[in-house]
């Protein structure tokens, strides 16, 4: 049922996501690619390893496909068309947008604009990237379906938005911890994934009591049995 769907704009989510946009804007402004590149990358561990390569799992399109999938088949109230199709607006349409911008800029990663420094720090079980650096891609995945995500969240459970915050901001953190890309590639790409989520979120919420009509109209009708 309609009414029993929960759409709420998530100021948990939201508010942190604001002042690290602006957050991000000052460290852009006050140090250059290659000093807020190497805090991240430089600062690593045998654990830190570990966590980082499954972290950056979450953006990927896989991941990603059967998060929502789970989501569609265990949880009742999320059965429905609007739910399928939100989701899958919310997640596909940054993601094509940044491969776009990814291609049609074809900007180097730190691996090809340092030419594989000894100084940079790279784990084996990544791939070694060269090409296509900005937008983050993963960045954007994460942080398209944690913003949707948390918008869905009933009130009693809102609070969880925070945390789905972390969560997409840690997939930026392991981008660059893998030498993936630079902060301004991440940065980008949680302003794409977050901002896209929310234009398409709106306009999907406006029209959902359409997509529930009949189902409103059906119950209505009287028992004749």
């Amino acid at each position: 049922m309609y009414n029993k769907i929960h759409t709420n704009y998530n100021p948990f989510f939201l508010v942190p996501f604001i002042l690290w946009v602006i957050g991000g804007a000052v460290l852009l402004k006050l140090y250059d690619a290659r000093t807020l590149f190497f805090a991240v990358n430089g600062h690593y561990s045998d654990g830190g390893n570990i966590l980082m390569y499954y972290t950056t799992w979450i953006g990927e399109g896989i991941v990603i496909t059967v998060i929502l999938i789970s989501l569609l088949l265990l949880v009742r109230s999320l059965r429905n068309w609007w739910f399928f199709l939100t989701a899958l607006l919310c997640t596909v349409v940054p993601t094509l947008i940044s491969q776009w911008i990814k291609y049609y800029h074809n900007v180097s990663r730190p691996l090809g604009m340092y030419e594989k420094a000894t100084w940079i720090h790279i784990i084996p079980a990544w791939p070694h990237l060269i090409k296509n650096s900005f937008p983050s891609g993963h960045t954007t995945g994460a942080f398209s379906m944690l913003c949707f995500l948390s918008m869905l969240l009933p009130l009693r459970y809102r609070w969880l938005g925070l945390c789905f915050f972390v969560i997409a901001l840690s997939v930026a953190y392991s981008r660059m911890y893998l030498a993936a890309h630079f902060f301004a590639d991440v940065y980008a790409g949680s302003i794409l994934g977050s901002i896209a989520a929310l234009i398409i979120f709106t306009i999907m919420n406006h029209y959902k009591p359409r997509f529930f009509r009949k189902v409103a109209v059906s119950s209505s009708k009287p028992n004749n049995a």
